[in-house]
């Protein structure tokens, strides 16, 4: 391509070959080195020292371990970059030479194993990559470019403790704020849509107090264990039988624990649950139907003391900016093949990225980055096996380094010039 022809993109893009051996070593050690959720400190440390060499103002400490980079370049709009960082406790089974080998205390004091599971090693990659090449070409574009390093998406708290940490009055409002997941679909291929992205979702404890007793007496007890297993099989019907058809919930059981012994009835039970949904009406109604039939239970077992119901987390729905999407796709679709960007369907994954736009009433775009060996893709979807691949938060998800690496670069870029080059 001439000179003449090269677009702003073009000329930022033209670096990537020579800084992509960097990156990749900078996702190995990340991915070596996962840190848990607000405690990214080494990950933080990494991001702002890439941001300084850079050129950018950096803000460390923002939110605890968010790191926020500007980079002035002349009047013009501002465009938010916004990467997450923390780990899982999982146990990583890839088999890479890079592997996490990692341990940490989570926040209830417990050992755990620590994995970038969900694929935040290399969003932070793909940042660093786009902020050092929008530097490099500054001639190429004008406004200001923020780029955001966000701890504990996982927990979703990580948005809302740079937002209290006065993230809307320390830097500037941004006229668009853009962001990205690396998911299971064949690396290399983009999707995005206007609307509603990804879901919203609740994280639930639930509590079941009975009385223990030998195992040998029953007859002495109220069994929390028989309660919590009852209370797990009724919750199943809340999807099937009071939920419409059209109506998308999932509704997850990730956590029954009850008792230490074979020989012991416990005294209770927890039960931990996970609620996905894309209506605030039908997440209301599912919400109630879960504290009814847990109430009722426990009511049925003769529990003498009521359930403890505790909210863990919540994260909105994120729902895409119709008119920047739009911008968006058409930027992707003039500089990539047509046949690598696509319309995406909502998926019930949540994120707390939207919290940014929705309360800084600036549109917001979120999109995906497959990162599946297309080879492997094809054949798992020939066989009818795409529900075999590893997913995000599976302890075998590891995207493939090429070209998943220089695709997240390259739509950070192409997106952020399409509002700079304005």
């Amino acid at each position: 391509m001439s000179p003449q022809t090269s677009t702003p993109a073009d000329v930022t893009l033209a670096n990537l070959g020579h800084l992509l051996p960097d990156l990749q070593t900078l996702y190995k050690d990340i991915h070596a080195h996962p840190e848990l959720s607000m405690q990214e400190n080494r990950t933080a440390g990494l991001a702002a020292d890439r941001l300084r060499a850079a050129g950018y103002g950096v803000t460390t400490g923002v939110g605890k371990t968010g790191v926020v980079g500007l980079l002035r370049n002349g009047d013009g709009p501002v465009v938010m970059l916004r990467a997450d960082m923390d780990a899982l406790p999982v146990q990583e089974d890839t088999g890479l030479p890079y592997a996490s080998k990692q341990t940490s205390t989570d926040r209830d004091g417990n050992t755990v194993p620590v994995m970038h599971a969900c694929g935040h090693d290399m969003h932070v990659a793909w940042l660093v990559g786009a902020a050092t090449l929008l530097a490099e070409a500054r001639a190429e574009w004008h406004g200001t470019l923020m780029a955001v390093f966000q701890p504990a998406e996982e927990t979703a708290e990580g948005a809302r403790a740079m937002i209290d940490d006065g993230l809307f009055h320390r830097f500037p409002k941004p006229n668009v704020v853009l962001g990205q997941h690396v998911m299971t679909a064949p690396a290399g291929l983009i999707g995005s849509r206007q609307g509603v992205v990804t879901s919203s979702a609740d994280s639930l404890q639930i509590r079941l107090f009975g009385r223990g007793a030998h195992g040998s007496m029953p007859q002495a007890s109220i069994d929390p264990v028989v309660m919590a297993a009852a209370t797990v099989m009724r919750l199943q019907t809340i999807v099937s039988r009071e939920v419409g058809a059209m109506d998308s919930v999932v509704i997850t059981i990730g956590a029954l624990q009850a008792g230490t012994k074979e020989n012991v009835i416990p005294g209770e039970a927890l039960i931990k649950l996970n609620v996905r949904t894309f209506d605030e009406t039908v997440r209301k109604r599912v919400l109630a139907a879960i504290k009814r039939i847990v109430n009722a239970e426990a009511s049925a077992s003769g529990a003498t003391d009521p359930p403890e119901i505790t909210t863990l987390d919540h994260y909105d729905l994120v729902t895409n900016d119709p008119e920047a999407t739009r911008r968006i796709g058409n930027a992707f679709r003039h500089h990539f093949p047509a046949d690598r960007v696509v319309e995406a369907r909502p998926t019930t994954a949540s994120e707390d990225f939207g919290s940014f736009g929705a309360e800084w009433n600036s549109p917001a775009v979120f999109w995906f980055v497959g990162g599946t060996d297309p080879n492997l893709y094809a054949k798992a979807k020939a066989d009818g096996r795409l529900g075999e691949l590893p997913t995000n938060h599976n302890p075998r998800f590891a995207p493939v380094i090429n070209p998943t690496l220089e695709t997240g670069v390259e739509t950070l870029v192409v997106a952020a010039l399409a509002w700079l080059t304005a």
